[in-house]
């Protein structure tokens, strides 16, 4: 081997760079129409290809799906032998092929054509067949593969890949598509936890540790043991969080005070702790724990006391 390890992997990677970068000449009025064509169709967009170009079409239709355009992968080879029962009267068929001239590609083409479906042709070449008999090109011309022998698919799948990237988040952007969106389509492992999971959801097991301001020491170190969080909220007679006592705050009490009968909970909360709503996501309650260097929160909704958030809570749904 000639070159060493690094220079044919740092050789690729430009290579590869450049593949993506050579993409923003293409970004066009035909980009533009494709967007515009899938966003107001009101069938789906069935993505087909043939060897790597179909790998890519599967990733491309997981990214769709997964953003809020539905779509489906078609198998080139497959479809001129049956799948081609797949696709609707309303679809769109996106049809990807760096040569533009595969065999399968020249059959599944024409058929497509025939039930007079619109096809948009993801392709490598002008010239080639796929691009003269496509509604619409995307063009993902490189000019070599990364391969020495510029054979094997490298750059050009990969200008597919980010071709496919921007027709996603274009239709996202286009389409309104938030995070709540995400979340519908995202509710397992810990991206659905982050996206879903809401602060009432994990306090509902938990101890509501409180007392009167003018309840005991006594008192507040009972119903902190009883209820094992290390922290008890201070209510008025109408429930509402006027503080909240943790035992850091006992401790620094203690280390004061040699006359502990008279202290009421009044005289050692914290007044105007943070708070958050049963209604905001967790994670949102790791990042307000985190900024603040604490390790509870107390939940209010509307002023009214809800219950206590703890670090543990979000270390045992997986969010840490």
């Amino acid at each position: 081997m000639s070159d060493s390890i690094k220079q044919v992997a740092l050789r690729t990677v430009e290579l590869e760079a450049k593949s993506v970068t050579g993409l923003t000449a293409f970004i066009d009025d035909d980009f533009e129409k494709a967007v515009n064509t899938i966003a107001n169709s009101k069938g789906r967009l069935v993505v087909s290809g043939i060897g790597k170009s179909a790998v890519i079409a599967q990733k491309i239709v997981a990214t769709l799906n997964s953003t809020g355009t539905p779509s489906i992968f078609m198998h080139a080879a497959d479809a001129i032998h049956g799948d081609l029962g797949m696709v609707l009267k309303d679809d769109i068929v996106l049809i990807i092929s760096k040569s533009g001239e595969s065999p399968e590609i020249k059959a599944l083409v024409p058929l497509v054509r025939n039930f007079g479906n619109i096809i948009i042709g993801m392709v490598g070449s002008l010239q080639s067949y796929l691009a003269k008999n496509s509604t619409i090109i995307l063009n993902t011309t490189v000019e070599q593969e990364a391969c020495p022998n510029n054979l094997a698919p490298t750059t050009s799948t990969t200008a597919q890949l980010v071709m496919g990237d921007a027709l996603a988040v274009c239709l996202m952007e286009l389409k309104g598509f938030q995070s709540d969106d995400f979340a519908k389509f995202h509710p397992g492992g810990l991206l659905g936890k982050k996206l879903y999971l809401k602060v009432a959801d994990l306090i509902n097991n938990n101890e509501k540790p409180k007392v009167l301001p003018t309840q005991s020491l006594k008192e507040v170190i009972v119903e902190m043991t009883q209820k094992r969080l290390g922290i008890t909220a201070v209510v008025d007679t109408g429930n509402k969080l006027i503080g909240i006592i943790t035992d850091g705050d006992l401790r620094r009490m203690l280390e004061k005070n040699t006359a502990i009968d008279s202290i009421k909970a009044g005289d050692i909360m914290t007044a105007n702790p943070k708070t958050i709503e049963p209604d905001k996501l967790a994670v949102d309650a790791l990042n307000l724990l985190r900024k603040n260097e604490i390790t509870q929160l107390a939940v209010t909704a509307n002023g009214n006391y809800e219950g206590i958030l703890h670090l543990h809570d979000l270390i045992r749904e997986g969010l840490i």
